[in-house]
């Protein structure tokens, strides 16, 4: 059986990948980024960052919460196309009716959205975090 964040991170790449209004503005939606990621002229790109797990079992239910982080990518310049990436990504995936294969998906939740420009002084850079709730029975 396959781990929550496993089957979480399957469910959210695929609603991203079906998601026209934000494969309007990016390059593509990765766990790894291709070298040539930069070479398309759009906005950026998106990335699936890391995840936590926080399991809440009961004594005939196993579950809890998986945090998942996003990550926006662009040298446009400024901040505001890394901002509408990010909006976009929260459209897509806030509230978004999951389903995952082996647990009961319960929800998705958008909880906060840090944008940055990175160290090399030309990449803005979001971090777009979600709580899901996820159960199955024991």
């Amino acid at each position: 059986m396959a781990s929550p964040e496993t089957e979480l991170q399957d469910a959210v790449l695929a609603r991203l990948k079906a998601d026209a209004p934000l494969l309007a503005l990016v390059n593509g939606i990765y766990d790894e980024p291709p070298a040539t990621c930069w070479a398309i002229p759009k906005a950026g790109y998106v990335t699936i960052g890391e995840a936590d797990t926080i399991r809440d079992d009961a004594a005939c239910v196993y579950g809890g919460q998986v945090y998942l982080t996003l990550h926006a990518w662009s040298r446009k310049v400024g901040y505001p196309a890394v901002k509408t990436m990010a909006s976009a990504v929260v459209d897509a995936l806030h509230l978004a009716p999951l389903t995952m294969p082996t647990h009961r998906f319960i929800s998705l939740m958008h909880r906060q959205t840090r944008t940055f420009r990175d160290t090399d002084g030309k990449t803005s850079h979001a971090v777009i975090e979600f709580v899901a709730n996820f159960d199955r029975p024991a």
